[in-house]
């Protein structure tokens, strides 16, 4: 961090017309939160109440919808804090903070999503040694690994990070993301280039194994019965769309970051808030509508809870 400037504080500089749309922007952001908490702890409390439920694939499912509620509740106080103040900083410490959780569970999402291939490939393709291959300690590893991999990367970036001298305290942005890379005096080769090694570790390298894995999948469901497809097609679908607009997400916040681009404060603001809006909240909602034991059991959840107020 540069002496001279002496930063302990940043200013976001995203915000479109807040004066203005501040209580709108609160209201809207107030209760995308509160769904995306009612939505996930939902699914989570399902999944977690149901013995039949503990299989490795929905442990999987519930990992993402955790991350989901951690990542949200990482951005949402604090922009929620931020439309209603006068000035909209963070210090440099938390700010940190937030880029570490940010970009750890961004990179968890992926690793979690091939640990969900790779079940979803030997349950279709290798049926009869799934309970062998998928056992309690499989998973656990799987888990440990999809959270402790992304830990260990981002907390080297965040310790070059704090290196790199930052000529600016102002953030083009409106929570700490990837575009404090534009904070820094001039970029960092040893800083660019661990960031192109964690991205394959934690991002490119996962995706091809997804493909890798879901190629392989569709060739055995080809061959196989109308039985199979379906079964294929109901489990497989949700992980392939999550799996898109995750990756269409990251490509944005990481590019956005790195390229210097004349897209407008407003285009950027509301590309930022697809990111922390969309994925959090409609992930659950692919999984509740789309898996059907879930569905199920959700059901059956809120038509209790409607008959217990009717009494």
């Amino acid at each position: 961090m540069d002496d001279e400037l002496n930063i302990t504080y940043f200013t976001f500089h995203g915000h479109v017309d807040l004066n203005k749309y501040r209580f709108l922007y609160f209201f809207i952001m107030f209760t995308v939160y509160v769904l995306i908490l009612f939505f996930n702890v939902s699914i989570v409390s399902v999944i977690w109440i149901h013995k039949n439920l503990h299989e490795p694939m929905y442990i999987f499912i519930s990992a993402l919808l955790v991350n989901a509620l951690v990542y949200s509740t990482n951005i949402y106080p604090k922009l929620l804090i931020d439309f209603l103040s006068e000035k909209q900083i963070i210090s440099y410490s938390a700010c940190l903070f937030q880029f570490f959780v940010f970009c750890m569970l961004s990179g968890s999402e992926f690793l979690l999503l091939a640990a969900m291939s790779y079940d979803r490939y030997v349950s279709i393709c290798k049926p009869l040694e799934y309970p062998t291959i998928m056992r309690k300690t499989r998973v656990s590893i799987f888990l440990v690994l999809a959270w402790s991999v992304p830990a260990c990367h981002v907390a080297l970036t965040v310790i070059l990070t704090v290196k790199t001298k930052m000529c600016t305290s102002t953030i083009k942005g409106i929570f700490c993301n990837n575009a404090i890379y534009g904070l820094h005096c001039a970029q960092s080769k040893v800083l660019s280039i661990y960031g192109v090694v964690a991205l394959l570790n934690l991002a490119v390298l996962p995706v091809i194994f997804i493909v890798f894995t879901y190629t392989k999948i569709l060739v055995i469901v080809y061959r196989s019965s109308r039985e199979v497809r379906k079964k294929a097609a109901e489990t497989c679908l949700p992980h392939l769309i999550v799996l898109i607009s995750s990756s269409c997400f990251s490509v944005y916040d990481i590019s956005i970051a790195r390229v210097d681009s004349n897209l407008s404060m407003t285009a950027r603001l509301i590309m930022t808030l697809q990111k922390v809006m969309y994925h959090p909240l409609f992930n659950p909602l692919i999984y509740g509508l789309k898996m059907k034991e879930i569905s199920e059991h959700l059901k059956k959840l809120f038509s209790s809870i409607r008959i217990s107020h009717l009494r």
